[in-house]
């Protein structure tokens, strides 16, 4: 994956919403798995009702991850994505680095920029009935 895929997906993946229950560090397998519900943009940003779809976002070739504001025993808080970046290091190594609202981050130091997100249901409409506004 290069830089301009990785705004690509972290523009999908802006506005997703998990708990802190649906983020799984596999490090056997050198994984962060994270089951979101993605803000659905596709069909354009004004969409009515607006829609979300649960969504996989998995990045490969994780060799350590840390995190920020969020703590791993508190399983119900709810975290909500505002960015995914990639900071390079040595030979395609480096850190993507996962930003939530109210100062949350999760850091994966990784071999390799390897990153999927893919839907793993249908659309629904969005509980809360309205698109995220960042003080736009």
């Amino acid at each position: 994956m290069d830089p301009e895929d990785l705004q690509v997906l972290s523009a999908l993946a802006q506005d997703s919403v998990t708990t802190v229950a649906d983020v799984a560090w596999e490090k056997r397998h050198h994984r962060l798995a994270l089951l979101i519900n993605r803000l659905r943009r596709e069909d354009g940003v004004h969409v009515s009702p607006p829609e979300r779809v649960r969504s996989l976002l998995v990045i490969e070739n994780v060799l350590k991850v840390s995190a920020q504001g969020v703590n791993p025993g508190e399983k119900d808080t709810v975290l909500s994505l505002l960015s995914v970046k990639f900071e390079p290091g040595e030979e395609g190594a480096g850190f993507v680095e996962l930003t939530f609202a109210g100062d949350g981050a999760l850091r994966a130091e990784v071999e390799a920029l390897e990153l999927r997100l893919k839907d793993v249901t249908r659309p629904y409409t969005a509980v809360s009935g309205q698109v995220p506004d960042h003080g736009a």
